[in-house]
C-alpha cells in the first residue's frame, strides 16, 4: 500500500529547524529501540541521554555498529530504577522529554505518576496517537487508546483536554473533535452517548477550551462528510473531525490498530498531563513512527516552553 508519509514529512522536516529537545531514553537495552534513539538524534529531533545498564547499552551499540562517544550514558542497574532516574533527571531539568526503551510500558508510567517523586500535575495522564492515515487529508488525533481502561466522565475531560492541546501544538488551524460512539444520538442505554453530551456541555460552559466539540457521534459521520449529510447531522465537527475521543481504552485500541493494520496507517504516540511529553514506541514502529513520535514532542516541548513564558 502507498504511503508516502507526507504528513509525517512536513512535521520532521519542521522539528528539524528546532533545536533538539533533551530526551531521557528510559533502558535502550534493545536494537529497536536504541538505534531509534540514535537515528532520532542525528535528524537533530531529540538530544538523548541513554538511561539504563550501562554495559548492556555499549553491548547493544556495537550490535548495531552505534558509536555512544555523542550522548550521556547514565548508569541504572535495571528497568525500573532507569524509568526512576530518568524521571529524576527531569525534575532536575536535565532533560524535557522522556522515551520509553524496552521496558513494559507499566513500568514507566508507574515512575511518571508516582505521588512523590513523580511528574504528576492537576491532570490525568492520557496518550494520543497522531495517525497518518493514507487517503486522509490531515493527520488524525486519537484518544486514549493506551493509558485509561475505562474513564470516567471526570478523567474524559482530562483526556478532552489534552487532545485539543495537543492539536494546538500541532499547529492545526482549527481543532475540531468528535466524541464517538455507535450512534450520533444520545441514548440512555447507552452510557458513552450520555458522557458525549455531557462533554459538549461542559465545552459549552467553558469547562474545557481550544475546539469545537461534538457528540455523539458515530466513526462514519465524524470523518466523512457525505455520511454526515446523508444523516441529516447538522454540526461543525461531523465529517470534518482531526480529534477523535474513543469511549474506552478497547475501542480506541481496535480503532487505531484496524486503521494501522487495515489502512496502512502510521501511529505515532505521545503520553501527555505529565510534566513533560513521554513518548512510547512501539517494537513493531517503523523508522517513520519512532521520528513521528519524536516529532511530535518536540512541538509539544516548545507549546509546554511557550506557555510557561506567557506565565512567567
Amino acid at each position: 500500500m502507498d504511503n508516502k508519509h507526507e504528513k509525517y514529512q512536513r512535521l520532521i522536516d519542521y522539528c528539524q529547524t528546532l533545536p533538539a529537545l533533551p530526551t531521557a531514553v528510559v533502558h535502550p537495552c534493545d536494537k529497536s529501540s536504541l538505534c531509534g534513539a540514535v537515528e532520532a538524534a542525528q535528524l537533530n529531533l531529540i538530544a538523548p541521554i541513554l538511561v539504563g545498564p550501562a554495559e548492556r547499552i555499549k553491548a547493544v551499540a556495537g550490535e548495531c555498529g552505534v558509536s555512544l562517544s555523542d550522548y550521556q550514558v547514565v548508569d541504572a542497574p535495571y528497568s525500573e530504577a532507569a524509568a526512576d532516574c530518568a524521571v529524576q533527571l527531569v525534575r532536575e531539568g536535565k532533560a524535557e522529554a522522556l522515551m520509553k526503551g524496552s521496558l513494559h510500558t507499566d513500568e514507566l508510567m508507574a515512575a511518571v505518576v508516582r505521588r512523590d517523586a513523580g511528574l504528576r500535575t492537576g491532570r490525568r495522564v492520557s496518550h494520543c496517537f497522531v495517525m497518518d492515515v493514507p487517503g486522509h487529508e490531515n493527520a488524525l488525533i486519537i484518544t486514549d487508546a493506551a493509558v485509561n481502561i475505562a474513564p470516567t466522565l471526570e478523567e474524559k475531560k482530562d483526556i478532552l483536554q489534552n487532545a485539543i492541546d495537543l492539536g494546538h501544538a500541532l499547529m492545526f488551524p482549527e481543532v475540531r473533535v468528535a466524541i464517538l460512539s455507535a450512534m450520533e444520538t444520545v441514548n440512555p442505554k447507552v452510557p458513552s452517548t450520555i458522557e458525549a453530551a455531557a462533554l459538549c456541555k461542559m465545552v459549552d460552559r467553558h469547562q474545557v477550551t481550544g475546539a469545537v466539540v461534538d457528540g455523539p457521534l458515530a466513526l462514519d459521520n465524524a470523518i466523512d462528510p457525505e455520511a454526515a449529510r446523508i444523516k441529516g447531522i447538522d454540526s461543525p465537527v461531523a465529517g470534518r473531525a482531526n480529534v477523535l475521543l474513543v469511549p474506552d481504552l478497547e475501542a480506541g485500541n481496535m480503532l487505531a490498530k484496524s486503521l494501522s493494520f487495515l489502512a496502512g496507517a502510521d501511529a505515532a504516540g505521545i503520553v501527555l498531563g505529565a510534566r513533560v511529553p513521554v513518548i512510547l514506541t512501539s517494537r513493531a514502529d517503523s523508522t517513520m513512527t519512532r521520528r513521528a513520535s519524536c516529532a511530535v514532542a518536540v512541538l509539544v516541548a516548545k507549546q509546554r516552553r511557550e506557555a510557561g513564558k506567557a506565565m512567567g
